[in-house]
């Protein structure tokens, strides 16, 4: 058979031969069952599509082997396994595969670059070659298994070519594409050698979503300088011989899912301790992974000023800082976390009391269960990172506040969710002395204020979340694929 027919697929047509219903199939590195809500994250976002069309879920098994079927690089075996009405279809990856694709590219050149960190990527070429090998691989195992009216929805920078990829099998299928990391400026993505391919490949969507304007001010940018791309409006663009829909969508969480744990039993248990061990103290809050993005030391500095400058915080403040350990087998972590237990050490060491430690600090995962618990116990959440894309714990916390007396959002500048929550106190975290100041108004922000800001921040998070998200994206693939083909679009 020819491309075409194999990646039609193998599975037939959808139940009782309804063709109104397209499956949704979500592509990602990895895979979570979205029956779980303490999956978090996509998984909660996703769950309400996949179930209603019977979808597929398919990505990386987290499985390492030390050598691929058949021992060539780029051939991992296949595990197929049900989540009520959804199918779970996941690929184990080589050693070799992994040190490549996801270790070498994906993380030592991707993440660095588009986090406009070009002093902490490795430009191996042969990482590239390994992104590109198990991209191909996602693509022949997925494509066998896809239906003909099917929606492909691919998520994040490990799979920016997977699109490609699969056109080149034949699919015509249609398929969206979204970043839930930054998308750096033109001249900082033309540092990375091929990028001419990876955006070309960006450029084989149907509809390609940015976390922010300034992440879709960059995309444009870049197709319009490096590739002439066609402004046809309303978003649309001619690039390439292809016509794509590209938007600013920022994704959100689930405020009502996040609201009713902040009342269940555990989170309840969490707040009543912490309230009752800290009664003399005001709280401050950090829940990050353990990243040089995350801008960790910068927020130590930022709180050392504050204990140094303002003397009335001393035996009161007490930031309370989670991070949860990320890719430790990257050496750029390992000197991260020196250098934040060196911080950590130094300011309970020369500001501490025998009653009194104004840094409680945690290198380990707490269980999102609890989360809203510690958020709601603390007077001042402190998310600065250098760069995000997003940062769904400005967003979690905001959700999980008693809106009679609410917290203050410290939140950088540079993080994605800065666009939509300017009620929050923004900061640079790169000013020590700005930002230890801005804490200090938030630790002494009257309740008046700090319920109007929370009630404007609150009404954000509903109107645009997660559900609004998944929509909103979904939408405009359908939408496009009309456009591009002049028939009727069919809805979820």
């Amino acid at each position: 058979p020819g491309h075409k027919e194999r990646a039609r697929g193998r599975e037939g047509s959808p139940p009782n031969g309804d063709r109104r219903q397209p499956r949704l199939v979500v592509v990602s590195n990895r895979v979570a069952d979205p029956r779980k809500t303490a999956a978090g994250g996509l998984a909660v976002a996703l769950a309400e599509f996949l179930n209603n069309t019977g979808g597929v879920w398919f990505g990386w098994s987290g499985k390492v082997v030390e050598a691929a079927e058949g021992g060539v690089a780029g051939e991992g075996a296949v595990h197929t396994q049900k989540a009520g009405p959804v199918k779970l279809v996941t690929v184990d990856l080589s050693r070799e595969d992994y040190d490549d694709y996801y270790v070498g590219y994906s993380n030592g050149v991707l993440w660095p670059v588009f986090h406009y960190r070009l002093d902490l990527a490795d430009f191996d070429a042969g990482a590239i070659e390994g992104y590109r090998r198990v991209n191909q691989l996602f693509a022949r195992k997925l494509a066998p298994l896809l239906r003909p009216d099917d929606i492909v929805w691919v998520h994040d920078y490990h799979l920016i070519p997977l699109g490609s990829e699969l056109r080149a099998l034949g699919c015509q299928h249609r398929i969206g594409y979204f970043l839930h990391i930054p998308l750096p400026p033109p001249l900082i993505l033309a540092a990375i050698p091929g990028h001419d391919w990876l955006m070309r490949g960006l450029c084989s969507y149907d509809v390609v979503g940015l976390q922010s304007k300034a992440d879709l001010e960059h995309f444009t940018r870049y197709i319009q300088r490096e590739a002439h791309a066609q402004d046809l409006g309303d978003g649309r663009w001619r690039v390439f011989n292809r016509t794509l829909q590209a938007g600013a969508y920022p994704i959100g969480i689930d405020v009502d899912e996040f609201a009713a744990l902040t009342q269940a039993k555990e989170a309840q248990e969490m707040y009543t301790r912490m309230k009752r061990e800290y009664s003399r103290r005001k709280l401050l809050v950090g829940v990050d992974r353990l990243d040089y993005s995350k801008g960790l030391p910068q927020r130590m500095r930022a709180f050392r000023e504050l204990l140094h400058k303002y003397p009335d915080t001393h035996k009161s403040a007490t930031l309370i800082q989670i991070a949860s350990p990320s890719r430790e087998d990257v050496s750029a972590y390992t000197d991260i976390l020196h250098e934040l237990e060196s911080l950590c050490g130094s300011i309970n060491g020369n500001y501490g009391e025998l009653d009194w430690m104004p840094v409680r600090y945690m290198h380990r995962t707490v269980a999102r269960a609890r989360l809203p618990g510690l958020y709601r116990a603390c007077r001042v959440a402190l998310v600065t990172p250098l760069r995000d894309g997003m940062n769904l714990v400005a967003k979690e916390f905001i959700a999980a506040q008693d809106p009679a007396d609410p917290g203050v959002l410290v939140l950088s500048r540079f993080a994605g969710a800065a666009e939509q929550l300017p009620e929050a106190l923004l900061v640079n975290p790169y000013d020590t002395q700005g930002t230890a100041e801005a804490i200090h108004l938030a630790l002494q922000m009257p309740l008046e204020e700090r319920q109007s800001r929370h009630a404007a921040l609150l009404a954000t998070c509903k109107q645009y979340d997660v559900h609004w998200w998944c929509e909103s994206i979904l939408s405009a693939l359908r939408k496009a694929q009309a456009q591009e083909s002049g028939t009727p679009w069919l809805r979820l």
